[in-house]
């Protein structure tokens, strides 16, 4: 599923200025240090400026989904991270989670009917409009989101 039309998210480009890949472990607490980390290299590195904010919570949510979900916070299991600053595109992120997938259309609209009043389920909504494009890959068990 793409968000939008435009081009697909790759790493192989000229332009890459950072490139961070990085190993998390499935558990919650585990998740505000891997953001800040990602948060100060991007900021170091001018990235983003002006769309910290939506970076920011962005990691934070698919982080949070991959851990909760993915691996189903057993510290054992592991959350693989990349993240890319290009110059001509923007921010790139990939997470990647050990789970058993999901189909993102299965997920209902948090702005919706009895949703409203839920107190969960906002993450996949928030990434895919804060996110300039949002690709679920491998069964859902890879997001790719980019943010120019």
């Amino acid at each position: 599923m793409t968000t939008t039309n435009l081009p697909r998210c790759e790493f192989d480009s000229e332009d890459l200025i950072l490139r961070l890949d990085l190993t998390v472990p499935g558990e919650v607490k585990a998740i505000a240090p891997v953001v800040e980390q990602i948060m100060s290299a991007i900021k170091e590195m001018g990235c983003g400026v002006g769309k910290e904010f939506d970076i920011e919570l962005v990691l934070q949510e698919a982080l949070a989904n991959a851990v909760t979900h993915g691996c189903k916070q057993d510290p054992d299991a592991q959350v693989q991270i990349s993240v890319g600053c290009d110059q001509s595109r923007g921010i790139i992120v990939v997470v990647r989670d050990p789970g058993g997938g999901f189909d993102p259309k299965d997920v209902p609209s948090p702005v919706v009917g009895q949703q409203l009043y839920s107190d969960h389920g906002r993450g996949i909504y928030l990434i895919n409009q804060l996110m300039d494009e949002v690709r679920y890959e491998k069964g859902g068990t890879e997001i790719w989101m980019r943010k120019g």
